[in-house]
């Protein structure tokens, strides 16, 4: 066929979840949601499971005409008309035919065969975006407040990908959506979704990033989720995407675990009922059966634990959710749960008193249950507090370095996705479990997947405010203004090994919408320079064809990756390497223009930092000024230590455009 290019296997991926924006900053009549920012059109789609179109989330109540440039549609298919979409909620398409080819016909008792959704997921994520205004939003009492997304007077337009059953999303749905979605003319594509194992491919391999290139080259902004799977399975790497991190907001859910010998440790819970007084405490071989620490059927002895604390070990494929509906079967009064993610343990919907701790309270209470035969404890529980520590990395947040391409930083930043509240499915239990009959219309869930929209929505607020920057730019203006400093003005910690974060979880930072509306400097990026990087990584003319069938490398090239004009320095050294240099460009948007810039360079460890010059001076606005920076091996750094880190900043009097500075060793 003339039309082809190329054939890719089809590849089945994974999704990647009221406080939020004001912990972003964002205030209601003032900044970026004033409201001559929130007038224009913006056009936010999500790809993802689908929607629930009758929340309040999603109303249109002073909504004017759909805009003009819209070319998408309502379609039809069951529970769903285009009466279901409105001026909030103005495009609704779904895709199944790559799922069918590797499945069957979907199952519609699981799932209607339209666009809405049973998985909550999609809704949650449009919300989180671009949800409208909801007064006294709860999960039960719980984060109440204002719900909102982030540039809630965005439309929304989705794209059901994904649907119930094995191996739920293929790539070939997401191609067609990501295609149809540019078509349609959306303005921003969020996508929380990646590889069900977790990581990257190459990019020739990767039909999400070719798609997305080309919406890229009509200017459309996509912002997508790192992963949920921990150190070196960053995805979504390819530099034309946002790639977002996951972490904490400065609101928490503690459950305070005090034990009979007075230690007191705190945990986190969503259970809302009453605290547990003083009771026995069990786990192992004194709750049960071999293996009843891990609290799953058939382990656990009703006559032994019959009103009284059972402590459970989380172990894959059974979530602490079921877990503790198992104790609760069994005539347990309440479950202290270990995570298996060191100190960052999960809180999920329990209907019983479950509290998750992490691994220091872990080893204390192994401890305490070892020192005597009656061992007791007491769970109270909190409720909803502000102002814990924050912004911290969440341990499975999925982490560099970028085993695609080393020359290049991934993820580009992070920013809220933990325990985050936006709206639900009324048809979907908050734990989406068969057995639980509760129905919530806000739930509360934590991922990449809910950082991403947070992103995507920002994203729309900054087009708003500047509609002639380029998705470069926009990612750029978000990436250099990004912070490292908690509120306690500390470095950001990493929940995952207790330390400061490095650039491979936390990207840039945390991103600062405030102060990306006003960057004083960008990295811009044409699209065809993003071709030109494709070439410095020796693509083939057949591999070139994926994502420009009218581009053509030239025969020399001079541009080497590192000098793709990103916003942050990977630089691996081989073996043989002293030196290696890059250049970059950057764009004057500071107000006022006339203005002189100082480098300030905090080095690597073991590395020599050169900046020529290391002074820009600009006298107009959209000027463009060019540097080069060497980085030189002074002392190679052992095998053990294979990565250092540092920062390269310019300095004037009203702006500091940062970037993160990464140095690995390749043999």
């Amino acid at each position: 066929m003339d039309a082809f290019v190329a054939a890719i296997p089809d590849r089945s991926m994974r999704l990647h979840t009221t406080h939020s924006y004001q912990f972003l900053g964002l205030e209601q009549g003032r900044g970026l949601w004033q409201a001559s920012n929130l007038e224009s059109d913006v056009i936010i789609g999500v790809i993802d499971t689908g929607i629930w179109p009758e929340h309040p989330s999603f109303h249109d109540y002073g909504f004017g005409p759909v805009p003009t440039k819209w070319k998408g549609a309502c379609e039809s298919g069951t529970n769903f008309s285009s009466l279901n979409c409105n001026r909030k909620l103005i495009g609704a398409r779904y895709f199944f035919k790559g799922y069918e080819a590797e499945h069957g016909r979907v199952n519609e008792a699981a799932n209607f065969k339209s666009p809405r959704a049973t998985n909550g997921h999609g809704t949650h994520c449009a919300s989180t975006a671009a949800g409208n205004l909801v007064q006294n939003a709860s999960f039960y009492g719980l984060a109440r407040g204002v719900a909102a997304g982030m540039r809630y007077t965005s439309r929304i337009a989705v794209y059901k990908v994904c649907w119930e059953g094995p191996a739920g999303c293929f790539d070939c749905d997401i191609l067609a959506a990501i295609n149809q979605a540019i078509k349609d003319g959306v303005d921003v594509v969020s996508i929380s979704i990646g590889l069900a194992e977790g990581g990257a491919v190459q990019y020739f391999e990767d039909t999400t990033a070719q798609a997305a290139f080309a919406g890229i080259q009509r200017g459309i902004f996509f912002s997508l989720s790192a992963g949920n799977e921990g150190p070196r399975t960053v995805g979504n790497t390819a530099p034309w995407l946002m790639t977002v991190a996951a972490s904490y907001t400065d609101r928490s859910f503690p459950t305070i675990v005090k034990l009979g010998n007075g230690q007191i440790f705190e945990g986190i819970s969503l259970y809302s009922g009453k605290s547990l007084k003083e009771l026995p405490i069990l786990y192992g071989s004194t709750a049960g059966k071999k293996f009843a620490q891990y609290c799953v059927p058939g382990t656990l002895s009703p006559k032994l634990v019959k009103g009284k604390v059972v402590v459970c070990e989380q172990i894959g494929g059974f979530d602490t959710y079921q877990q503790a509906e198992y104790v609760k079967l069994v005539g347990g009064a309440g479950t202290i749960i270990f995570p298996d993610k060191g100190e960052d343990p999960t809180a999920y919907p329990s209907m019983f008193p479950a509290a998750s701790v992490g691994d220091f309270a872990r080893n204390a209470i192994l401890s305490y249950l070892k020192s005597t035969k009656s061992p007791t404890a007491s769970l109270t529980f909190k409720g909803t507090t502000y102002g814990k520590r924050a912004p911290m990395m969440a341990a499975f947040s999925s982490r560099g370095p970028n085993l695609v391409g080393p020359d290049l930083l991934k993820p580009d930043l992070t920013a809220p996705g933990v325990n985050i509240l936006a709206a639900w499915p009324s048809i979907t239990s908050p734990s989406e479990e068969e057995g639980d009959k509760r129905r919530v219309m806000f739930n509360l869930l934590s991922g990449t997947s809910m950082a991403c929209p947070h992103v995507s929505g920002l994203a729309a607020l900054l087009i708003s405010r500047h509609k002639e920057w380029s998705p470069a730019a926009v990612k750029s203006a978000m990436m250099t203004t990004a912070y490292n400093l908690d509120n306690r003005g500390s470095p950001i910690k990493d929940v995952y090994h207790g330390g400061p974060a490095t650039p491979f979880a936390i990207g840039s930072g945390h991103v600062d919408i405030q102060k990306a509306s006003d960057p004083g400097l960008l990295y811009d990026i044409h699209p065809h320079e993003y071709l030109h990087y494709l070439c410095s990584l020796n693509y083939s003319p057949s591999q070139i064809t994926l994502f420009d069938r009218n581009f053509t490398c030239p025969k020399k090239t001079t541009m080497q990756p590192g000098d793709l004009n990103y916003p942050s320095f990977a630089v691996p050294f081989k073996s043989d390497d002293v030196t290696i240099t890059y250049r970059r460009t950057v764009t004057n948007v500071g107000n006022p223009p006339v203005a002189t810039y100082k480098v300030l360079v905090e080095e690597p460890i073991g590395i020599s930092v050169r900046v020529k010059p290391n002074i820009l001076s600009f006298k107009t606005h959209g000027e463009k000024l060019r540097y080069k920076v060497s980085f030189t091996i002074i002392r190679r750094l052992v095998q053990s230590d294979y990565s250092s880190f540092g920062s390269l900043k310019w300095v004037s009097e009203k702006y500091a455009v940062r970037s993160p500075i990464v140095i690995t060793y390749i043999e």
